[in-house]
């Protein structure tokens, strides 16, 4: 069974930047397809990137299209997000997740494992 622990986030001003990192224990990252979810209060969950198991397909949420940069080092057994240009409505806490199985379409997969969240909060 897959562990995964998120870390990362802080407290960036408004055009700022972070890379939220997500490390893996218990097994290779290689096999599951891997995700970065975010929840900010009051708000429902949210996808916001995905990446497939090889790397070779990545997703992006229309609202960080171009800001935002998901990748993966499998033999480090690391997911990563790159977060640019940061918004205060990027307010939020970030989830990892990992599945064995794509959605339909792909990158809309169901998690079976969580990391805990890592907080990240923007201001203006």
């Amino acid at each position: 069974q897959v562990q995964l622990v998120g870390s990362g986030g802080g407290s960036v001003q408004s055009g700022g930047s972070l890379r939220l990192s997500c490390t893996a224990s218990g097994g290779s990252i290689s096999r599951y397809y891997m995700g970065w979810f975010r929840q900010a209060p009051g708000k429902e969950s949210e996808g916001v990137s995905s990446i497939m198991n090889t790397g070779s397909g990545t997703y992006y949420e229309d609202s960080v299209k171009g800001r935002f940069t998901i990748s993966r080092d499998n033999a480090k057994n690391v997911l990563y997000l790159q977060m640019n240009s940061l918004e205060p409505e990027d307010t939020a806490m970030y989830y990892c997740a990992a599945g064995v199985f794509g959605g339909s379409p792909w990158y809309r997969f169901r998690p079976n494992y969580w990391g805990q969240g890592t907080q990240v909060t923007v201001s203006s």
